[in-house]
């Protein structure tokens, strides 16, 4: 389990080695693949459907993010784990759809969430191939929420919770950050979409936690020792 010098984190289970990439996205380089959990794109334009003003380059941002990991890991392969889109349908939908047409050599996959509602015949009729449950990919579980009664044989990787970890910087100040959070077999994604909120877990309750900053992913408890 080791950092590398561009700050992912190279997380060994007894059934594979994924990168965790500070981008709160997971390298698999064996199947040349990126996993993405919880984009909620939309959710912008949602919100200011409903009267919220808040600014669509939010989204911008992400989909630039998703455009650089693509060139640093040179994945051929995307899965998106759930809530890719936040609700019914608005322009950010057609801007993913552009988006994924700027990048004709790469397969997009979606296995859905319980925000992904939109009619069959949308996603139908875009590049995106469809998985409506969990996706197997060798010993590796593809899901949008954690999957209860694994076998040791299987290591589910999900997101839908946004993980999210309380450090104490001193008696006064706490900061949260987005985890990738390891208990029972399930490695719970943090959400890769900026406009998301977190949801702090409990760090005694976890196995494994490794928490994103903008530099690096930093292993603050590993194998139930605290670092």
């Amino acid at each position: 389990m080791t950092a590398s010098e561009n700050g992912q984190y190279i997380w060994t289970h007894e059934l594979a080695t994924l990168h965790l990439l500070k981008e709160k996205a997971i390298y698999l380089a064996k199947e040349n693949t990126l996993l993405l959990a919880d984009t909620h794109f939309g959710k912008a334009a949602h919100f200011r459907k409903a009267g919220i003003p808040v600014p669509e380059n939010i989204h911008l941002e992400d989909f630039a993010r998703i455009h650089q990991l693509l060139g640093s890991t040179g994945a051929s392969n995307v899965i998106f784990l759930g809530d890719l889109f936040h609700s019914d349908a608005n322009e950010s939908w057609y801007t993913l759809l552009e988006f994924i047409e700027l990048h004709p050599n790469i397969r997009f996959q979606l296995v859905l969430g319980n925000h992904d509602i939109l009619p069959g015949n949308i996603y139908e009729n875009s590049p995106l191939e469809m998985h409506s449950s969990g996706l197997k990919l060798g010993n590796l579980l593809l899901s949008h929420e954690p999957q209860p009664s694994l076998g040791m044989d299987t290591l589910n990787i999900c997101g839908h919770i946004h993980p999210g970890i309380v450090i104490k910087k001193n008696s006064k100040q706490r900061i949260r950050l987005p985890a990738f959070y390891y208990k029972n077999n399930s490695l719970i994604m943090p959400a890769f979409g900026q406009f998301t909120g977190l949801f702090s877990m409990d760090v005694k309750s976890a196995e494994s936690i490794m928490v994103t900053t903008p530099e690096r992913v930093i292993p603050i408890k590993l194998n139930n020792k605290v670092g």
